[in-house]
């Protein structure tokens, strides 16, 4: 079996299982975003009372945080109320950040887990080797319910990436390469599995964004195998190794398919406007003029894309008529950031930081973009309204190539401005 299998059977109470196979396992962690205010209503509907277990289940306002509208205050308001009559203690307000990034730092999210989130880029915590996934208000209002749910076992297709990942490049660029190439059907309701030289060598804030965007190509999960490199993430965040269970492939494991990717000569990717697996070499992608770049929310956030936008930025100005928006995935990692002054370099270049989490990522607020603006984003996705207008064009690209495009105000090669 494949590790992801073996944690699905245990939680199910199974010795084995198979792909196809539908089984109902245990939820070890269940979150709610400020998004599904209609889980506690399906939760109601259903003649829910108590939740099963309150001890496992987090709220998390990232989306929609502080509130911009009346109807958001409403509904956190809602949440707040829920969470203190079923005496759910893990109640992350506003300013403490996206949620795969907050339960990422909880220590409660780890090998073995399984985590299930009303979001889809659940497929981040897979980076922790958990099987992570998103669902919709009725299932998780049914795990809050009976604290499991029912999952079809998926198959499993193994990306491997090998070779040094070159100056200039992010992991970003690695996954927005391997998009470009088995585009965003690719995973349809499968798990993908990342392993290979160029994994192994990537911290874990990388390691988190390939696990994410794999839902770009339709994953229902991701995952990578535990090393050192995961439990040290872990122990910093106050977990201890027993707390988790490591799961291993069996040798004989026959993945659905495999793919092999070598990354030594890439160069930086952009993703063009209109669709992620839609993909340029940064070399080939026209100069195109921006008027506001943005670095943040959970797949260009982390501490390490802060630090590359200011390594990038310290000493330099933000290019007249740009707009360059920093939102830290977290309120830690904005407190780190903070500590190792790259919150100073990047003001004084004239970058503008936003409360910790989603907020221009889905065009709520925060950065909202209008009919004509071009923006080069971290973000996850660029397809037309996503950041607002359905006439602005988004260009989805590395932490370093976007602030490279900040500080040209035009689409930019990062490697110009690195050293």
């Amino acid at each position: 079996m494949h590790a992801i299998e073996k944690i699905l059977a245990k939680a199910s109470g199974k010795s084995e299982v198979r792909s196809g196979e539908i089984v109902e396992a245990r939820v070890d962690v269940a979150e709610v975003n400020d998004l599904y205010l209609q889980v506690i209503k399906s939760f109601y509907e259903m003649g829910g009372e108590r939740v099963a277990n309150p001890d496992k289940v987090t709220f998390v306002f990232d989306h929609y945080s502080p509130s911009p509208t009346i109807k958001a205050a409403d509904n956190q308001r809602q949440m707040r109320e829920f969470c203190e009559k079923m005496g759910i203690s893990r109640l992350f307000d506003v300013g403490e950040g996206v949620c795969h990034q907050v339960l990422a730092e909880s220590g409660l999210v780890g090998p073995g887990k399984i985590v299930i989130e009303t979001d889809s880029h659940s497929t981040t915590l897979g980076a922790l080797g958990a099987f992570a996934s998103g669902v919709g208000a009725t299932d998780l209002a049914i795990i809050l319910l009976t604290g499991q749910l029912w999952f079809k076992v998926p198959p499993v297709i193994r990306i491997e990436v090998d070779g040094a990942i070159p100056y200039g490049v992010m992991a970003k660029d690695v996954i927005l390469y391997i998009l470009g190439k088995l585009k965003q059907d690719a995973a349809i309701y499968k798990a993908v599995e990342y392993s290979g030289s160029a994994i192994s060598s990537m911290s874990m804030d990388e390691r988190f964004v390939l696990c994410n965007m794999s839902v770009e190509m339709g994953a229902k999960t991701a995952y990578i195998q535990p090393d050192d490199i995961t439990f040290n993430f872990l122990e910093e965040k106050g977990a201890k190794r027993d707390d988790f269970e490591v799961f291993v492939t069996d040798g004989d494991f026959c993945y659905q398919e495999s793919y092999a990717f070598d990354v030594s000569g890439l160069s930086p990717q952009v993703a063009l406007p209109g669709s992620v697996d839609d993909v340029a070499n940064i070399e080939d992608a026209q100069p195109v003029p921006v008027t506001q770049v943005f670095i943040g929310t959970c797949t260009g956030g982390r501490l390490n894309d802060i630090k590359t936008a200011a390594n990038i930025l310290r000493g330099r100005h933000v290019a007249k008529g740009v707009r360059c928006l920093i939102v830290p995935a977290s309120r830690t990692i904005f407190r780190d950031a903070l500590a190792e002054g790259y919150v100073k370099d990047l003001v004084e270049a004239g970058a503008v930081f936003v409360t910790p989490g989603c907020g221009p990522c889905l065009g709520a607020h925060e950065g909202v973009l209008t009919a004509g603006d071009v923006c080069v984003s971290t973000s996850s996705r660029n397809f037309p309204g996503r950041m607002g207008s359905t006439e602005a064009s988004i260009f989805v690209a590395s932490p370093a190539t976007a602030a490279a495009s900040a500080l040209a105000g035009h689409l930019a090669d990062p490697r110009n401005f690195i050293g």
